[in-house]
């Protein structure tokens, strides 16, 4: 009468491990990277059974909610300050920082054929309005101040800034006709929606500071096996190859 006892009470143990295995890893990544991120998950998921949850924004509002407890499992800034101060307040495992891309900027002006002078163009080219990440919240977005500074352009340009809370938004805001021009990731360009249209100018590194886009590996990914694989995985010649195609340069 009570044969299906056993069989009930070992599908009863079980089930926490069968959960506990199939407990989403999640990853915070900055705005410029969701794309790229997408393919590496592809990658991941179809040699693991784990699956992972991406929240995408700017690097500021990332930290901000690790900072006040969000159960992230790895973090993908778009700078080394947010990691290593994540670090320094023992909010990340020990050790467990990586650099795993270094980026580049681009000025956008879907409207022109050409930009044969980037600052020229930006001084009295007709730009009416010109996106940029917002410089408090997105690395992209301060490497952007930084090019203006340079060229002494900040006081001149600033009334016709329209400030994106990350560098999708500002993306989106060319996109849309919401500005005329603006600085954006060169690998939203490269691996962006087919109808990508207008001039590029490729912003000389030496413009800004370097954009080098650093990982951390959470506390909360302390004892998780997916998350810990997904850490290993990125640091991997298989992700290090879909990351430079992606339009990245690699750090050695």
């Amino acid at each position: 009468m009570f044969a299906w006892l056993p069989c009930a009470l070992l599908l009863l143990w079980a089930s926490p491990s069968t959960s506990a295995q199939a407990e989403p890893i999640h990853v915070a990544v900055a705005a410029n990277f969701t794309q790229t991120l997408a393919a590496l998950v592809e990658r991941f998921e179809q040699q693991h059974d784990h699956q992972v949850v991406m929240s995408s924004g700017s690097s500021g509002k990332l930290y901000a909610q690790i900072q006040h407890g969000a159960p992230f499992d790895i973090f993908l800034s778009a700078d080394t300050e947010k990691p290593a101060a994540l670090e320094r307040s023992g909010l990340t495992q020990p050790g467990a920082r990586f650099t795993y891309a270094l980026g580049a900027l681009a000025l956008w002006a879907p409207k022109l054929t050409a930009i044969d002078d980037g600052p020229a163009l930006l001084e009295t080219g007709g730009i009416t309005r010109l996106a940029l990440a917002n410089p408090r919240l997105a690395p992209y977005g301060t490497a952007a101040a930084d090019v203006l500074e340079h060229f002494k352009l900040t006081d001149i340009t600033r009334e016709r800034w329209v400030l994106g809370e990350n560098i999708a938004q500002t993306y989106q805001f060319i996109a849309s006709g919401a500005a005329d021009a603006g600085f954006v990731a060169l690998a939203q360009l490269r691996n962006g929606p087919a109808e990508i249209y207008g001039a590029v100018w490729h912003v000389p590194s030496s413009l800004h500071r370097p954009i080098a886009q650093q990982a951390v590996l959470l506390r909360p990914a302390a004892d998780k096996e997916g998350a810990l694989a997904f850490w290993e995985f990125l640091q991997s010649e298989q992700a290090r190859s879909i990351i430079a195609r992606h339009g990245y340069t690699v750090a050695p």
